[in-house]
Parts: C-alpha cells; structure tokens; sequence
C-alpha cells in the first residue's frame, strides 16, 4: 500500500516559532510518532476531535509561557472546540506521547503533561508554506 503524503499546516508564531497542524487522523500520527523530536511540544484540544500541532523545539531558546499559550490557542482553533469562548488544550514535550499498539489513526497516549485553558484563536500566526516531511528522513529542523 503507498502512503499517501502528509497534509501538513504550518504556521509561524511571533518569536520565530514555527508549528505544523496535521488535517487528518493519518496526518496526525505522522506528525506525533514519526515527525516530531523528543523535545518538541504537542498539544491537543482536551475531549473533542482535533489536529495534533508540533511546536517545534529550538536548540537555544526554551518557548515563553506565551508562545505555549499561542500554539494551544492555535490546537483549540484546529479542533471541535473552534467556536467555543474558550477550551482546554492538552501541552507536553513529544516524548511523552506514544502509539498504543491497534489503535487507530490519531489515537495516542500522553504519559504526563498539562492542560492550558485559551480561546481558540490563529490571528497572531502566520501561515506559511509546510516543509517536506515525507523523504525518508522526516527529521525536519526549522
């Protein structure tokens, strides 16, 4: 069976930050389990269907509380919880987020993390073209 490429959204927060939204269940495993490094962010809409959003991790910064909040922002405005005032939005480190065995697409784990209130919203992020995370290195840096 031929895999199908990516449809991957990416995004560049204030601050140079760059995130990438997958569009489908399928879309999102890849980013979470295959695309993403260990210390990059994941977030995730809490209770509703929604896009996986990598917050990709910088060799010499650490994200403010703020570009957290941003990329949750922008989890929630990619979810169910679109027109909500505001939602919860799971945030921890892609090392904690695993596949359990049969489950189906966009299922994952999350061993430990925490949960953001925002409102969902993209307006400070810039949308930008997505790289090209289907070669055989997927391994993509900013």
């Amino acid at each position: 069976m031929t895999r199908t490429k990516p449809r991957i959204i990416s995004y560049e927060l204030p601050g140079a930050w760059t995130l990438l939204v997958g569009a489908s269940d399928a879309d999102n495993d890849f980013l979470s389990i295959e695309t993403a490094g260990p210390d990059d962010w994941w977030f995730h809409a809490d209770n509703v269907p929604g896009s996986h959003v990598i917050l990709r991790a910088k060799t010499d910064e650490e994200p403010s509380r703020e570009t957290l909040r941003q990329a949750a922002a922008v989890a929630a405005y990619h979810s169910k919880a679109r027109n909500a005032s505001s939602a919860p939005v799971h945030c921890t480190r892609a090392r904690y987020v695993t596949k359990p065995r049969g489950t189906k697409a966009g299922t994952v784990r999350v061993a430990r993390g925490k949960v953001l209130k925002v409102r969902p919203d993209i307006s400070f992020a810039v949308r930008v073209r997505a790289p090209d995370l289907h070669s055989s290195n997927s391994s993509f840096q900013p």
